[in-house]
């Protein structure tokens, strides 16, 4: 006998994202991530060795502005590149599909029917399920269950481009901000914590966002970007003993 749905969870929906919905969430998430984090760490890096090296106010700003614009238009033509490139081998997949649809129906509809049987169903059911799938719409089927492609939502190297692109300029002006703002004597300090609790922030956000434990995600954004300031200011340091 059934139990009766409880009166608490009547009415309630269910929001968890599915297919091309996390695909498009995941694909801003790690360009977001990607693009804050390289932000604040490049950024980071090259304002912490420089001020090994000179503790002029206007040569850090220099270095600054110009790590950011280099690095947020780099950021933002690799993702455009990379996911331009995805989207490509996704519709050449789905075009040799579709052919695949017209010129050999039947094979293709026992391929469906393998595919949803490696799934955990029984034959019968596979194929039924195969076959109601195929009258409704066969490419979408195939697209789905074969491919691991959604084809309302293929991966858009725009979206990806200025989620980067903004990203990294946010990240970037934490450590730009923080390194000419105070009294030369905080400067470094400042920036060292603002760099290593903004890398606590987008290791934690990243990770709940990706429904992921945060810890490990903290400890290395954290850890790689101590290394980065680490090694960068001791070459400023280096550098600007000998005069160079």
């Amino acid at each position: 006998m059934t139990e009766p749905i409880p009166d608490e969870t009547r009415g309630e929906t269910h929001d968890e994202a599915h297919g091309g919905a996390l695909a498009s969430r995941l694909n801003w998430l790690r360009a977001a991530v990607l693009g804050a984090n390289d932000g604040i760490v490049s950024t980071a890096g090259l304002v912490v060795g420089v001020a090994g090296a000179t503790d002029d106010r206007s040569t850090l700003l220099t270095a600054g502005l110009a790590g950011l614009l280099s690095g947020s238009m780099s950021m933002a033509a690799g993702e455009y590149v990379s996911v331009s490139t995805q989207r490509d081998s996704e519709k050449a997949a789905l075009a040799l599909e579709r052919r695949e649809l017209r010129e050999q129906p039947q094979a293709e509809l026992e391929e469906l029917t393998e595919l949803l049987e490696e799934r955990g169903l029984s034959r019968e059911v596979a194929r039924e399920a195969a076959q109601q799938l195929t009258e409704r719409d066969a490419l979408r089927a195939h697209a789905r269950v074969e491919l691991g492609i959604d084809p309302d939502e293929l991966t858009n190297p725009w979206h990806a481009a200025w989620a980067s692109f903004f990203a990294f300029t946010v990240g970037a002006l934490l450590p730009l901000l923080a390194i000419v703002l105070p009294a030369v004597a905080w400067r470094l300090p400042v920036t060292v914590v603002s760099v290593l609790a903004a890398l606590v922030a987008t290791g934690w956000g990243s990770a709940r966002l990706g429904a992921a434990r945060p810890a490990p995600a903290v400890l290395r954004n954290v850890a790689g970007g101590a290394l980065a300031m680490a090694v960068t200011y001791g070459a400023g340091v280096l550098l600007g003993a000998v005069g160079v």
